[in-house]
């Protein structure tokens, strides 16, 4: 997985020089008295012969030192480029052109990108280092692209894009764990960390709706709504039978998603909480209109409801300001379906049995297809399906449930946000 490069540059200079210098006198010696009385003719050669020996030598030098500077400004921000990546901006036609998602990991020293224990934005059941994972190797991965490379952004820059504006993260944990990520990124570029703080002085927890972020120094916020369905969560209808106990409204988006709008970064995910185990176990179905669904299957419903989705943010984003994206499945390495069994590996692994596709990424795809308001696809499905290794395992803040859903921190989620980066940043340039 690793990549192999090689750069060759020769520098051959052949100079042949010959300096030849003949000089004859010939003196008769009824001429003696005239030779021997013009001794300044023969100095006057003597010294410009030395002096056109060191130009020349001068010349010579100069041309050298001229070659070699020329051959380390080609060279090296081509080695630079070829090992870690162009870090300008300068991108926009090789990212334009290339399939972001259609890569490989590789191998790179220079990850992690922060410190979890140093960032107070991280939950504590994230932190896999500090919860006694010994192993880092799963913090040493980069995404790489098939034909093109992420820039890798430094925070000062991305906190100066950001001055002034408000991004929105909507979905459920998994987005939760994003908008943790990139908050402790933009964290290791500020000066002081006491200017950044949750707006309404809340903790980290997976049980609050809302969570706010702002950084003060520059004017912005990042928040999260926790909204696992997008549509609507209502309570058992009369009349309902009774294995019937609540049910999501399809057509009707979630009541605090009027909250989202005036937003310039909107950032949407859901897909992990449409399974049996969270919905019909529980005893919640679909309901259209006035109409219970109960024979409607999982991946019908999550079509009508991102149709739903789709007619709203049509309907309601000013596409002038607002950057829509929409995040598609995140895979688990569950080892069977009872989710009893996690099995961490200390590598990722090339057979994702198939976890790299995934019935809700297509619908999302699909959809988008169609809609009016520009949406972009972060189609994190395929490239985190190998990841089996960067799972919260057993080492959360409950090591007695395993966890093979959610990601360490730092981690797989990291790389989510440089791609989304990726997309801003490339957009704000045109």
């Amino acid at each position: 997985m690793m990549h192999n490069f090689s750069r060759s540059t020769s520098l051959n200079f052949s100079r042949s020089t010959s300096l030849n210098f003949s000089r004859s006198s010939s003196f008769n010696r009824k001429g003696t008295a005239l030779s021997v009385g013009s001794p300044r003719v023969n100095v006057r050669s003597s010294w410009v012969s030395r002096h056109f020996r060191i130009i020349i030598v001068l010349g010579y030098s100069v041309t050298f030192l001229l070659a070699i500077f020329a051959s380390y400004a080609f060279v090296v921000p081509n080695l630079k480029i070829t090992f870690h990546g162009d870090t300008s901006l300068n991108t926009n036609a090789s990212l334009s052109a290339c399939d972001l998602f259609d890569g490989t990991w590789v191998q790179d020293e220079s990850y992690p990108l922060y410190n979890a224990s140093n960032c107070p934005f991280t939950e504590q059941g994230f932190n896999c280092l500090a919860n006694g994972r010994k192993d880092d190797e799963y913090l040493k991965w980069r995404w790489k692209p098939r034909n093109c490379d992420i820039p890798k952004f430094n925070a000062q820059m991305v906190l100066e894009w950001l001055r002034n504006k408000r991004l929105v993260f909507v979905g459920d944990s998994m987005s939760r764990t994003q908008w943790e990520s990139l908050i402790c990124f933009l964290m290791t570029g500020v000066d002081d960390k006491k200017s950044v703080y949750e707006v309404n002085g809340n903790t980290i927890t997976k049980r609050i709706r809302f969570l706010g972020v702002r950084f003060s120094s520059f004017n912005f916020t990042i928040e999260f709504f926790r909204s696992v369905f997008l549509v609507q969560h209502g309570w058992m209808p009369r009349h309902a039978p009774k294995r019937v106990r609540s049910t999501l409204k399809l057509d009707k988006l979630d009541d605090i998603s009027n909250r989202w709008v005036d937003s310039d970064v909107l950032i949407f995910n859901t897909g992990q909480w449409w399974v049996p185990g969270k919905l019909f176990e529980t005893g919640c179905y679909f309901k259209v209109g006035d109409a219970l669904k109960l024979g409607m299957s999982i991946p019908t419903a999550f079509k009508v409801a991102l149709d739903t989705w789709a007619s709203w943010v049509d309907r309601t984003i000013n596409q002038a300001r607002t950057r829509v994206f929409i995040r598609t499945f995140e895979p688990s390495h569950w080892s069977d379906q009872t989710r009893r069994f996690c099995n961490v590996t200390q590598y990722p692994t090339p057979d994702t049995q198939g976890r790299d596709r995934s019935v809700f990424t297509d619908i999302a795809l699909d959809t988008v297809k169609n809609m009016t308001v520009p949406v972009t696809v972060l189609q994190i499905t395929s490239m985190s399906a190998s990841r089996s290794d960067a799972h919260v395992g057993t080492w959360s803040d409950k090591p007695l449930v395993p966890d093979c859903s959610h990601w360490c921190l730092p981690g797989v989620p990291d790389m989510w946000n440089e791609i989304l980066l990726s997309h801003l940043i490339r957009i704000r340039s045109h």
